[in-house]
């Protein structure tokens, strides 16, 4: 059995472990209400482009057909972009979303896919695409607490200008959408070719009359569906970090005060078995003499 002393610097250790994971969990709680403002703010004009932009894909557009909303054959060649975070300590999270993008990229090898090329936006992500050795084209990471679009859309420009220039057939995104604050879901879409099926427009023809012209609003649009669905991803994935990491530092600290009863238990157990012992080496001292 461990000695009081040592008993008691565990005690020590995991008290002070608490006090860490209880400051987290706070700043995190501070954190998580910001970061959820931010994405349901940006909810609202996410979901308008993607319906605009669905509908738009099915629009007759004789004169004119943007690059993508070209549909191709058989993929072959898939770009993934891969959202995660910079830091740990959020439970499953990038775990999960992990797993996601690996399985997707079995099944694209399998269904007779080439190449897979990835854009990582966060530290772990990057990370995780190089220990299994995918291609990774381009990344950023350390983007804050604050996702910052003229970060983003850089290294997310390298996978789109692939699309353009027919170097990719098909490019997806993986983050992890906020639901509420227990429960965070991974998500693969397809960005492109924009499909109206693909993102659940209501069947039937659309068309529009565009000012000045169709080249321009196309255009325009299309660039703002890019950005938009980059940044709602991002957004989303931030709440959902730490929203992630306030429940597992709460967790953690809840553990702790567990462990930390347990070990006081049983330094009072050793203390009170050496008391006994005392007293009984003196009664038998005094009875020997």
């Amino acid at each position: 059995m461990a000695s009081g002393k040592e008993i008691r610097t565990k005690i020590k250790s995991v008290q002070n472990t608490r006090k860490i994971t209880k400051a987290m969990e706070m700043v995190a709680a501070s954190k998580m209400r910001k970061a959820q403002d931010r994405m349901r703010s940006a909810r609202p004009y996410a979901d308008k482009i993607r319906q605009l932009a669905a509908n738009l894909s099915q629009a007759n557009v004789t004169d004119y057909q943007h690059p993508f909303l070209a549909r191709k054959g058989q993929v072959k060649r898939v770009g993934l972009i891969l959202v995660t975070t910079d830091k740990g300590l959020c439970g499953g999270l990038n775990t999960n979303i992990q797993r996601v993008a690996i399985n997707a990229m079995k099944e694209w090898e399998a269904a007779g896919a080439t190449e897979v090329r990835a854009c990582c936006i966060g530290n772990k992500g990057f990370g995780f695409m190089q220990r299994v050795g995918a291609k990774v084209i381009s990344h950023v990471v350390h983007l804050g607490d604050t996702p910052h679009l003229e970060k983003l859309i850089g290294p997310v420009k390298i996978m789109l200008d692939a699309f353009q220039n027919d170097e990719i057939d098909a490019v997806y995104i993986a983050y992890t959408r906020f639901i509420n604050t227990m429960k965070q879901e991974p998500v693969l879409e397809q960005l492109l070719p924009l499909t109206g099926d693909r993102l659940g427009t209501p069947e039937g023809s659309w068309d529009y009359l565009y000012e000045p012209d169709p080249q321009v609003v196309i255009d325009e649009m299309l660039v703002r569906y890019v950005e938009a669905l980059v940044y709602q991803a991002v957004a989303e994935n931030m709440a959902s970090e730490q929203s992630a990491r306030m429940v597992a530092m709460k967790a953690a600290s809840d553990n702790a005060k567990n462990v930390i009863g347990e070990l006081q238990l049983v330094y009072n157990k050793t203390r009170q078995a050496a008391i006994t012992k005392e007293l009984s080496e003196i009664v038998g001292g005094a009875a020997a003499v």
